[in-house]
């Protein structure tokens, strides 16, 4: 298992059967770390307000982290829009897990990256809280129909990985729009700040670029992409792009819940 220096995560969305957890576990298997940062909606709690699933690798996700954060990795919890119930609690740690608003981190080569996870430069999310609800029971839908496509194609024997919501964010120009003023939103505000560069969520749209003299980094999710951003020793930043590397060939089903509940206990020692 390599160690890199720090993990930053955003957008699980736990409780949802949009979540990839199997997929997140492969990845927390591979890469250990220092620091993990979790960049808002890891909990969906909005969802959840509709109907609760929570399922064995679900559970094992959170009893991973825990495991980390008692065995001396230092965690960081940044609620977002889906998770902000945890923001009445900033401030305050939850098994060795320590609760944030934004947070400044010093990476190993020196630079200063400021934290958040971006709901906030969503003028949607912000002004118009019925249609971002609204907006997240059709992108539900869309996941939904991913997973079927997904099925499908492992049992017709075709390789690879395919997001139909990922293909709309690319040819929709509308969506295509909505991420560049997100982009641009966010490096204008954090200019104002003393950092080198922003780590952020939100938008469920990885990428690593320079903007007007800022390095943007999103995290992406884990519902569709399943990417996350990782520093290294040297500090230096790399998105990795599970979804486009799953572990298992295309016809080899991943784990039951019921092959991971031995796990799930062994994460609970």
């Amino acid at each position: 298992m390599p160690k890199v220096r720090s993990i930053f995560l955003s957008d699980i969305h736990l409780g949802t059967r949009a979540c990839q957890a199997k997929r997140l576990l492969e990845f927390l298997r591979d890469y250990d770390s220092e620091h993990l940062f979790l960049v808002g909606d890891i909990v969906d709690f909005w969802a959840m307000k509709r109907g609760i699933y929570w399922s064995t690798p679900h559970n094992t996700v959170v009893q991973k982290i825990l495991k980390r954060a008692r065995h001396g990795t230092r965690v960081f919890f940044i609620p977002g829009n889906h998770d902000e119930a945890l923001r009445e609690h900033v401030g305050v740690a939850f098994g060795h897990i320590q609760v944030e608003c934004e947070y400044i981190h010093t990476g190993a080569d020196g630079r200063r990256w400021l934290l958040f996870h971006g709901d906030e430069f969503d003028q949607v999310t912000r002004y118009h809280r019925w249609l971002a609800v609204l907006g997240d029971r059709a992108y539900a839908l869309v996941v939904r129909l991913n997973l079927w496509l997904s099925w499908l194609r492992r049992r017709l024997g075709i390789a690879g990985y395919w997001s139909l919501s990922g293909y709309a964010k690319r040819k929709v120009k509308e969506a295509v729009s909505f991420i560049y003023e997100f982009e641009k939103s966010v490096v204008q505000a954090v200019k104002q700040r003393d950092v080198d560069g922003v780590i952020c969520g939100h938008i469920h749209a990885a990428a690593i670029k320079d903007l007007e003299g800022i390095t943007y980094i999103n995290c992406g999710d884990w519902v569709d992409s399943c990417t996350a951003i990782v520093e290294h020793r040297d500090g230096r930043m790399e998105l990795i792009e599970w979804g486009l590397a799953p572990r298992q060939t295309a016809t080899e089903e991943p784990k039951t819940d019921t092959e991971l509940v031995d796990e799930t206990t062994r994460e609970a020692a």
